[in-house]
This record gives C-alpha cells, structure tokens and sequence, in this order.
C-alpha cells in the first residue's frame, strides 16, 4: 500500500497532461526497446525521429497512463479493471509478459527524467508495476496464453 502512496504523490503532474508524458513514455519504450514498436500496428511504420511529435503516440499514451492512474488509484484490488486490460491484450493484442516489463523500465526511466520521482519513489513504482505484472500474468495463465 505505501508504494502505491508514493507513486501516487506524483500523479496530479502526470494527470494534468497525460497525452504528453503517456506520448513521452512510449517514444521511450520505441527507443529503448525497438521491436516493440511492431506490437502497434498503427504506430509501426512511423520512422524513430517521427515518433515524438506524434499526434497518434501522444494520445495513445494518454490512454495509457490513464488506465494506469486507474490501477494505481485501486491501490491492488484492481482486478476489476486489470482483467479486462489482461483479457484484450492476451486475445487480441498478443502482448508478452515480456513487454510490460519493458514498458515498466520505460516508464520509470521517464518519470525519473522528468523529477516526478526520487530513487525510492522509483523503487515504489517498480514494485507497483511488478504487482500489476504478476497479476496479469496470473490471468494470461487463466486464459491460456503463454505470453
């Protein structure tokens, strides 16, 4: 629980622009991790250096860290809104264990980058992230997907 507090103290700079910073965290995920930028289709054949003035990446980002806020708010009794999010990106969207884990780092790196976050804030959100991970990785056992 005092993770998810020391996240969440962050949260109302992430809320006032969450397209800009979701957009920011997956230019980083791009980045960083390359082959993950396949895993969205629409965002596939956008060369690298178009990726952060992307109109499309910013607001899925948003999306993105929108849900989040939603999980972290949950504060661990998110499964409610977890399994749903686990159900589509198992079935439909074929995402691996594997690239959450990615997003995790990125997502760190950039609220590290942004001073939304001092070391143990950094640690909290891993810890967090490793929660929700383990969480859907106990649906995707439940749905049959090895991902």
């Amino acid at each position: 629980m005092a993770d998810f507090d020391k996240v969440l103290k962050c949260w109302a700079v992430v809320e006032a622009d969450p397209d800009a910073i979701g957009g920011e965290v997956l230019n980083c995920l791009f980045m960083e991790y390359p082959d993950t930028q396949k895993q969205f289709p629409k965002f596939a054949a956008i060369p690298p250096a178009e990726l952060a003035g992307n109109a499309a990446v910013r607001k899925h980002g948003g999306v993105v860290v929108r849900k989040l806020g939603e999980l972290l708010k949950a504060k661990g009794d998110h499964t409610l809104i977890l399994k749903p999010l686990a159900t589509t990106h198992a079935n439909i969207h074929k995402i691996s264990l594997n690239n959450f884990k990615m997003f995790k780092e990125a997502l760190v790196k950039v609220f590290a980058a942004k001073g939304l976050l001092d070391a143990d804030g950094q640690a909290a959100l891993r810890n967090v992230m490793d929660v929700i991970i383990a969480d859907i990785d106990g649906f995707y056992k439940e749905l049959g997907f090895q991902g």
